[in-house]
Parts: structure tokens; C-alpha cells; sequence
């Protein structure tokens, strides 16, 4: 087998060497290419990919912050297990739905969403100030929009939630941003393929109702109501697997 001459691949790596070496080598390790393998040394990666070892050093570094891999005494570097990886980086994330299509990471994805999302909602209701709910209607009003054909309904129903995270004025679930943005990303996409449609629209508008007017529980149950029918259709494709 040929090498790729260091100037291919270096291109191939973007501006950000560093970066594009980062997202180069997570997403092999993720999607399994290093399964039953050696990692390669510093000095491998170095010539395999046409980079300074300070660039290489840099990149592995950060791939172990994000627990993907280890250095041990006289073993080297190694891949670690995935129960090891840091599911809330957001580059994990990505590289997880680089891999085959997979109903249980949909699973865990808005199972995770139930546990968060309705309480960040009922919170949005009593915390939330006027600049707040007023981001929250412009989420939704973009999801009208985008039925309408005059937005893009993922990015709408997306930011439609994230101003819900972010008005429930708690910082933790602040920093959930990210992976529930990856969640509903996937999610969004799923549902809109195996129903056929978009988002509800009046469901979305139970959530922005309560909490305009304050109402914490209402907020909560309309909210856990969306995911609810999400799960339910993952679990129906789990019987009956549609492509996705």
C-alpha cells in the first residue's frame, strides 16, 4: 500500500494543523479504525500525516483530555475503551454520528434530553425575563417560518430550545447547549424521516404559552410531552427499523 505523500495529507488537514490532525485521528478512533490495532507512536503519526511532532504532541494531547486516549509505561499510547469518552465534548459527539446509523445512541441521546429539557422548561417559567422569552418566541416564530418555507425547521426548532436552556437562567443546564443541540440534531432528523413531517407546531406552542405566562408545571408536561412522542417512535423503529 502506497503512504499519501505529508503535502496530501497535510492539505486534507485543513489550515489548522493542529485542529485537522485532532479531527483527523478522533474520528478514526471513534468510528473504529483502530480497533484490534496499535495506535501509532508520535513519530508515525508525525510522518503519516506531514506535520511537526509539536503539532502531533498537541493533538494527542487533547484527544486524551477527551478520553479517547491514554499513555502508559512501557505500553505507550493507547485507545481507550468508549465507556472512557467524554460524551459531552461536542467533538466526541460528532464523531459518534460519523459512525454507523445507531437507534440505541438515539435512545440515550433522548433519554438524556427527558432529563433535562422538561426541568430547564419549568424553570424557563419562573426565572425567565423579558429579554429571555422574548429569544424563546423568536424560536418558535422561526419554526412558523420555517413551515412556511421560510426557514430552515431544523436550525428553527433547534434554537427554539437552546433559548429554553438558556432562559432557565441555571448555568449547568446552560452548558448542556451542546449536547443537546447534537441530540436534537439527530433527533429532528430521524423523526422528520420516519413521520414525514416537521416539528408540531401546536406542541412547541404549549411550551412557549406556559412559559410566557408563568406556569411552571404546564411548562414542564408540555415540554416532556415532545420528547415523550420521540421516544416512542424510537422505540416503534427499534421493533420495525425504518432507514433513517
Amino acid at each position: 500500500m502506497i503512504e499519501p505523500q505529508p503535502s496530501a495529507v497535510r492539505t486534507s488537514l485543513g489550515r489548522n494543523l493542529t485542529y485537522g490532525m485532532l479531527d483527523a485521528l478522533g474520528r478514526a478512533i471513534v468510528t473504529g479504525v483502530y480497533d484490534g490495532k496499535r495506535f501509532p507512536t508520535e513519530a508515525e503519526l508525525t510522518i503519516q500525516h506531514g506535520v511537526s511532532r509539536s503539532v502531533t504532541r498537541e493533538a494527542v494531547k487533547m484527544l486524551t483530555a477527551k478520553g479517547l486516549l491514554s499513555a502508559r509505561p512501557k505500553q505507550g499510547t493507547i485507545v481507550q475503551p468508549a465507556a472512557s469518552w467524554n460524551l459531552f465534548d461536542a467533538d466526541v459527539l460528532r464523531w459518534l454520528l460519523e459512525r454507523k446509523f445507531s437507534i440505541a445512541l438515539l435512545r440515550h441521546f433522548n433519554e438524556l434530553r427527558l432529563a433535562i429539557e422538561p426541568a430547564a422548561a419549568a424553570l424557563a417559567a419562573v426565572n425567565t425575563d423579558a429579554e429571555a422569552k422574548t429569544l424563546i418566541r423568536v424560536g418558535y416564530d422561526r419554526m412558523v417560518a420555517a413551515e412556511a418555507g421560510d426557514d430552515d425547521p431544523l436550525d428553527a426548532d433547534i434554537a427554539f430550545h437552546l433559548a429554553i436552556l438558556r432562559g432557565s437562567d441555571n448555568p449547568f443546564f446552560v452548558q448542556f447547549q451542546e449536547v443537546v443541540s447534537t441530540a436534537l440534531r439527530t433527533s429532528i432528523r430521524f423523526t422528520n424521516r420516519f413521520k414525514g413531517r416537521s416539528a408540531s407546531l401546536p406542541a412547541h406552542k404549549a411550551v412557549l404559552d406556559a412559559i410566557e405566562v408563568g406556569e411552571q408545571l404546564a411548562a414542564r408536561s408540555a415540554m416532556k410531552a415532545i420528547i415523550d412522542d420521540v421516544v416512542a417512535l424510537i422505540a416503534n423503529a427499534a421493533i420495525a427499523p425504518c432507514d433513517p
